[in-house]
């Protein structure tokens, strides 16, 4: 009997760059039967929650809180130096510090948001709304401050919104690690050999990418907020690298000083819960 593996990604351009050949079958499923949806990174969260998916991808906040239930794939995560958020503010030259401002965060189990509950500690009220949400509320001025994520990191300056700090160059300086965002999580409940060949397949579509970098882009273009293709492009080439293809020893370093900050400030309640990376099964 065929596997059949529910997969869940994000509709962002790194993600639909990197799985546009496995979306496509340009790549061999390697005896597989994948089932595929496209969905914001916090409906991938709050369903993997909910054990709906059996490989998704995740926010490594939301894979810490699930750590005893899913195993992080070696390939397919965005990690790296210059990749953070943004906080962004409706006016200028204005700092998070009063308990009757606003900020909007991407999702609870967003790492975003755990960046700015671990930089800026009860400073302010969060609400949570779909990020693409988080630029037109500010422009509006219906909240202070936003932590903007994927392709509004190239463009909230078109949008008249100021910087209040680049949120993934402040973990650089005080972890001298890359920023760990996101990855792909299957359920420990699949067994050891399947996982291998879902590593392997989601690598092989890496790799296509990689090779054949216009193909993708009708695939980015059917699901991104921003459609200008140069953008599109300076998102894949800021999100997808060599720790996309294989975290290595680098990316394992920098999930670990996550689940370790995370835990020093109560954000996790069992503090020895680590984040792990599947080692393969022969």
């Amino acid at each position: 009997m065929t596997p059949r593996i529910h997969l869940g990604i994000s509709t962002c351009p790194n993600d639909t760059f990197a799985f546009h050949a496995l979306m496509s079958r340009a790549v061999d499923w390697r005896g597989l039967e994948f089932e595929i949806e496209l969905i914001d990174i916090q409906q991938l969260n709050d369903r993997l929650f909910a054990d709906e998916f059996d490989v998704a991808k995740a926010s490594f906040h939301a894979a810490l809180l699930l750590a005893d239930k899913t195993i992080v794939l070696p390939s397919g995560s965005a990690l790296g130096f210059g990749v953070g958020p943004l906080l962004l503010s409706a006016e200028a030259d204005t700092t998070p510090n009063k308990t009757d401002q606003i900020t909007l965060c991407p999702g609870r189990h967003t790492t975003a948001s755990l960046l700015f509950s671990l930089f800026y500690p009860r400073t302010t009220r969060i609400e949570h709304v779909v990020f693409s949400e988080i630029m037109p509320k500010l422009q509006r001025r219906e909240a202070e401050f936003g932590v903007c994520i994927h392709e509004g990191r190239f463009t909230w300056q078109k949008q008249g919104l100021g910087l209040v700090e680049d949120l993934g160059t402040r973990w650089e300086s005080e972890t001298n690690c890359p920023l760990p965002l996101g990855g792909i999580v299957a359920q420990r409940r699949l067994a050891p050999r399947t996982i291998t060949t879902i590593q392997a397949v989601i690598r092989d579509s890496l790799e296509f990418a990689l090779a054949n970098r216009d193909a993708t882009f009708p695939t980015m273009r059917r699901y991104a907020q921003e459609f200008d293709d140069d953008v599109l492009m300076r998102h894949v080439d800021l999100y997808v690298n060599e720790w996309t293809l294989d975290l290595g020893k680098t990316g394992r370093a920098a999930l670990e000083r996550l689940s370790d900050r995370a835990a020093a400030i109560g954000l996790v309640e069992d503090g020895t819960k680590k984040i792990e990376v599947f080692a393969g099964s022969d």
